[in-house]
């Protein structure tokens, strides 16, 4: 056995030398890993998502350690890399709070300073629960008693000892620069019960100008912040009395979202899909027989009505195969495309709420698609199709993902191979990349996800299109074939937007509350500057109203400036300004929320520009 640093040596010593970990058929190790001679090695190079993620779980460790010195009595929970930065949880006699970070970083840059080796030893799971039990760290404890492994992986640096599967970097010192951001609260294992930690959050890299760069985005995104704008372009609230992740749509709220849906509406009309509709609640019964019962049960929620239990649904697709099911189909029938905007209920742990973007009660823009196994194929590429065609109307580029069969699922292994394949031709005929994402589809069948990237680059889960063999068979679905046998359709469920709520949440931070004009829910403010001209005002709003414009009037005794300004904070996209010349002229003079103001038109020369740019994609 050799070191996989030693291997890396002998291929390419530079290369070995920037190395931060190294990867071992497709693994990310240690440098210091004990591997197989004649392994194939590469290395693990800053600049790698791969480093990143080996970089920002060791200033976790180097964040926890820091913490355990200046806060003694604190324990410490679980502590990982995630997406941008880290984590790490802590129970303590008090929650931490933002004035306790600066003392955490400058002890951590005396750690890093300090260049302490990461070691990482194996021991067996007995001796290492005794080890943490005796420090008091009662989460570890509990960590170790749900392990199945007989042998368990202890990482150290200095005199902090983590249980931990690494890898990490060779030392302290690797760490090139990190800032601490945020503290908030968070549940032992997400779980509601169980006891209140204290969350401290950072993020690392290699490079102080990566950082900074990263803080800046930071800094933008928090102006983006969609429940900050939410508040203040007055879209939608929660309230705690209401209950948790339940949203409240305000009038320019309920409008954003009334354009966003009838769009859909029109646009799955012209891709030949048929407007259905479910009940809320559904018999357990039917919920047992499709699966989710057993499979779902913990995101759902319950009730009884006349001594029956019934299942609140969090999908719709089981009134969508009772449609089917309700007339004999024929093979000439076939697709048949049912679509539904279905308010769904999902029990999601409160610590994981976050608000339009993660809620209990939300809209999907769900369709299921039941076909013969000859039309798989086109059908997925007619959803991605239109995917594609949606994302590039929003401005959004997008990633795709390939979920494959989870641990716990239901069907044939040659019902989730026969639909595995369907779905990775469609994607190598996409020609796009796509990565694979091992046990993560739906229970029912293997999915592709599409992830959008929104103005600050950050990725958001949005379009599935799931391929289900299953719950076709499940629900005795026929088809009659032209030999007259009955057969089994394939069943594809799919959103576009996925959850209205968090698409509108998505779309809030990505234009930063500025909508274009056709989703704008105010288009248009007309502004007196004297009530000479009020009542010019006043026809000029009827007519853009008659028009199908949405226009209000702020007609107060107020200075011009200020009026401006509350329509920019608005983020209206047009205010027409009207003076004594307007009033005199029969004109209007309209402003851009940008500040441009463009020449003196007549109402309906305006009316048509902004008809125009009310068509999506438009303006």
């Amino acid at each position: 056995m050799a070191q996989a640093a030693e291997i890396l040596s002998q291929d390419d010593a530079k290369a070995a030398k920037r190395a931060v970990a190294a990867k071992v058929g497709g693994k990310v190790v240690d440098l210091s890993a004990e591997i197989d001679p004649q392994s194939p090695v590469e290395p693990v190079l800053p600049g790698t998502p791969e480093a990143l993620d080996v970089l920002r779980h060791s200033t976790a460790h180097i964040m926890a350690e820091a913490v355990r010195e200046l806060f003694p009595g604190v324990k410490v929970a679980i502590g990982p890399a995630i997406e941008n930065g880290f984590y790490y949880d802590f129970a303590y006699e008090r929650a931490f709070t933002p004035e306790d970070l600066p003392a955490i970083e400058e002890k951590m840059a005396q750690i890093i300073k300090a260049n302490l080796p990461f070691a990482c030893r194996r021991q067996k799971k007995s001796a290492a629960r005794q080890y943490f039990a005796e420090q008091g760290e009662v989460f570890k404890v509990e960590l170790i008693d749900d392990l199945a492994d007989d042998q368990v992986s202890l990482y150290q640096q200095g005199g902090f000892v983590d249980l931990c599967r690494g890898p990490h970097l060779p030392s302290t010192g690797k760490v090139g620069a990190f800032k601490l951001l945020s503290v908030a609260g968070a549940y032992w294992r997400g779980d509601e019960k169980r006891p209140m930690l204290s969350r401290i959050y950072g993020t690392a890299f290699f490079d102080k100008k990566e950082l900074k760069r990263h803080l800046q985005l930071l800094e933008e995104a928090k102006k983006r912040d969609h429940r900050k704008l939410g508040r203040e372009l007055e879209l939608f609230s929660f309230h705690e009395e209401l209950g948790a992740g339940m949203v409240v749509w305000h009038p320019r709220g309920a409008l954003l979202r009334y354009l966003i849906e009838e769009f859909e509406r029109r646009e799955h009309l012209k891709r030949g899909y048929h407007m259905v509709g479910g009940p809320q609640i559904l018999r357990r019964e039917m919920w047992e027989r499709s699966g989710h019962f057993d499979h779902y049960r913990e995101n759902m929620y319950f009730t009884e009505v006349d001594g029956n239990s019934y299942g609140i649904k969090p999908m719709n697709c089981l009134a969508h195969m009772l449609i089917y099911k309700s007339k004999v189909r024929s093979y000439r029938d076939l697709p048949l495309r049912y679509f539904e905007l279905g308010l769904v209920h999902r029990h999601e742990k409160s610590g994981v709420l976050h608000g339009l973007t993660r809620v209990r009660a939300f809209t999907q823009d769900d369709a299921h698609i039941l076909c013969r196994p000859d039309q798989v194929l086109d059908e997925i590429e007619g959803v991605m199709q239109f995917v594609t065609d949606v994302m590039d109307l929003f401005g959004f580029d997008y990633s795709l993902e390939l979920s494959t069969r989870p641990e716990k699922s239901i069907g044939s292994d040659q019902d989730w191979e026969r639909a595995t394949d369907a779905l990775l031709a469609a994607l190598k005929n996409s020609g796009r990349e796509y990565d694979i994402n091992e046990g993560d589809g739906a229970f029912y069948g293997p999915k592709i996800d599409v992830k959008l990237k929104d103005a600050l680059g950050r990725q958001w889960q949005c379009a599935t299109i799931q391929c289900d063999f299953t719950l076709p068979d499940r629900f005795d679905l026929n088809y009659i074939s032209p030999e007259g046998s009955q057969e089994r359709p394939v069943m594809l469920h799919r959103v576009i937007l996925g959850s209205v709520e968090r698409f509108i949440g998505v779309l809030i931070e990505h234009y930063a509350g500025a909508f274009p004009v056709w989703l704008a829910p105010e288009q248009v403010r007309v502004l007196t500057v004297t009530e000479r001209a009020d009542e010019w005002a006043q026809e000029v709003h009827a007519l853009l109203r008659a028009a199908g414009i949405r226009a209000d009037a702020d007609l107060r005794n107020e200075k011009l400036g200020a009026k401006i300004r509350e329509a920019q904070l608005m983020k209206v996209p047009y205010m027409v300004i009207l003076g004594d010349k307007e009033v005199e002229d029969r004109l209007i003079t309209a402003r851009l929320r940008s500040g441009e103001n463009l020449d003196p038109m007549k109402v309906e020369d305006f009316a048509a520009r902004v008809a125009a740019e009310s068509q999506p994609g438009r303006g």
